[in-house]
């Protein structure tokens, strides 16, 4: 580890919003924090919930957009959560926290109906492994134990792939899905309220990258029952022809089922 990750990581040990589980992976109880986002933000504004925060652009952007609204960003990678993390401390941001954990233990961390919205932004498609996509039913089981019934999913990506896979399993399961488009900014100007258009004009650094590569940016939201059995699609998906950043090389990959 470089010694600039250990300063960021030193240095958030220190902010008051950031939250890392540490030996969450072990543990048998929920986290502390499970049940008392509210009191730490002082007030009973919605939760939303950026899974994969990265840099925390999102987490960041919608924080101003929204001063009405709490936003937690989640990621494993504290050294680029600390652009967020900063950033929002040097703002004085109070509707701003962020959480270092594995996303395959959320659930831990929140209670029934804490949180009313997910933003998933340029997720690894993970084409090898359906359980590994932040939109499979695995996932989406684990998103049903804290998310508000019919609570929102928003999910914003450059792959064709992920985008494709879950629009089908959306569809298989017969989720309320109000926006989906192939592409974004093609589509945007004469579909989206005034306060959609500002929540999607955010760009994350990576966005900004696929768009200069001249890749289409896609989107989608979709609701969430709280109830309900939940399948994966049988489907063929044509994977993705690129080479995403800090991302595996595709040329190994078989067309996914």
């Amino acid at each position: 580890m470089s010694k600039n990750k250990l300063a960021k990581f030193a240095e958030m040990e220190h902010y008051p919003h950031v939250f890392q589980a540490g030996s969450i992976a072990t543990a048998t109880e929920p986290h502390p924090m499970r049940g008392a986002w509210h009191t730490f933000f002082g007030n009973h504004n919605p939760i939303v919930l950026e899974l994969g925060c990265g840099r925390g652009e999102y987490t960041v952007g919608l924080a101003r957009l929204f001063p009405d609204k709490n936003f937690i960003g989640v990621d494993i990678k504290g050294a680029r959560m600390w652009t967020g993390a900063t950033e929002s401390l040097r703002e004085g941001l109070p509707n701003v926290a962020f959480l270092r954990t594995h996303i395959e233990f959320i659930q831990r961390f929140f209670a029934p109906g804490e949180v009313s919205e997910i933003w998933l932004t340029f997720s690894d498609p993970q084409m090898k492994k359906a359980t590994k996509r932040l939109t499979s039913t695995y996932f989406l089981a684990r998103y049903r134990e804290f998310l508000q019934p019919a609570g929102l999913i928003h999910l914003k990506t450059d792959s064709h792939f992920l985008f494709t896979y879950t629009r089908c399993m959306v569809q298989e399961n017969g989720l309320p899905m109000p926006i989906c488009t192939d592409d974004l900014y093609a589509t945007l100007p004469g579909t989206a309220d005034d306060v959609m258009r500002r929540i999607l004009s955010i760009q994350t650094y990576y966005e900004q990258q696929w768009m200069q590569r001249g890749i289409a940016i896609k989107y989608l939201q979709f609701r969430l029952p709280a109830e309900g059995a939940l399948h994966e699609p049988d489907v063929e998906i044509e994977l993705d022809d690129y080479r995403s950043y800090n991302r595996h090389k595709r040329s190994s990959l078989t067309t996914s089922r």
